[in-house]
């Protein structure tokens, strides 16, 4: 049986790989810099190396870098407190030493963690069903998004759907994106939203994952409200935070 100790070792355990860092780097209260190069047991959605990548368990900050970028790096997050980094108006600073390199501040997150004594089954008046693999190909039709990816089917190994007399109604998917770890997304169809029908299929993936012997991780952006609560209210407790630079031509190839 997971416990909450052991779930924070193996998130912790992940990033090293992710950020050619040790374990041991979240935890001490200084920050550290460390050079980014690829890993085949990364999270099979990273493109690395990273040119500059900050992650924070709340203890202090470390940045996987390109070489060249190590000293940039090392100057913003040895002037800002830790928090302050990862926000405006301190992330401006960063941003405008990268802007004439030709990158800019890209992604900002917040990622979840189960606690197994809040993570429990939950009804939501809907037939909740477990899902394999095997049942997700005919679910890649636009209403499913965040739940499912259809760029990378081969990883959407689980999930639970919430039906209405056969309709499915909200979709809860697994991504195994690492060996350890696999990312729930959760999507619900407008007119059944605000019935607990997400928290419903969340905690039941979550539980159904953390029986496979799998650690379920949850990602929002800070400012999605609706996201964050449904983490919440499923259990799930804010973890670390991370915030990447990318190519100014892959940001706006997303903002197409």
């Amino acid at each position: 049986m997971l416990t909450n100790e052991a779930i924070l070792h193996i998130a912790m355990k992940q990033s090293a790989v992710d950020l050619n860092c040790c374990e041991s780097d979240f935890m001490d209260k200084e920050n550290k810099i460390v050079l980014s190069v690829k890993n085949q047991r990364a999270r099979r959605y990273l493109t690395l190396p990273f040119e500059c990548n900050l992650v924070s368990y709340g203890n202090n900050i470390v940045a996987s870098v390109k070489k060249e970028y190590k000293e940039i790096v090392e100057g913003y997050i040895s002037k800002y407190q830790t928090e302050h980094c990862f926000e405006t108006p301190n992330m401006h600073v960063l941003n405008d030493a990268f802007e004439p390199l030709g990158m800019r501040v890209c992604f900002m997150a917040e990622y979840f963690l189960p606690d197994v004594s809040l993570v429990k089954e939950k009804e939501c008046g809907y037939v909740l069903k477990i899902l394999e693999q095997k049942d997700l190909g005919g679910l890649y039709n636009g209403n499913w998004s965040n739940a499912l990816c259809e760029k990378r089917k081969d990883l959407d190994i689980l999930g639970v759907g919430a039906y209405d007399k056969g309709k499915l109604i909200g979709l809860a998917g697994c991504s195994a994106d690492c060996d350890t770890m696999w990312q729930i997304g959760v999507d619900v169809l407008p007119e059944y939203r605000k019935q607990g029908v997400a928290s419903a299929i969340t905690c039941k993936l979550a539980l159904e994952t953390m029986k496979r012997g799998k650690v379920p991780f949850y990602c929002a952006a800070w400012s999605n409200i609706k996201s964050v609560r449904n983490a919440i209210k499923s259990g799930f407790r804010p973890s670390w935070v991370e915030m990447t630079v990318k190519p100014k031509e892959f940001i706006q190839e997303m903002n197409k």
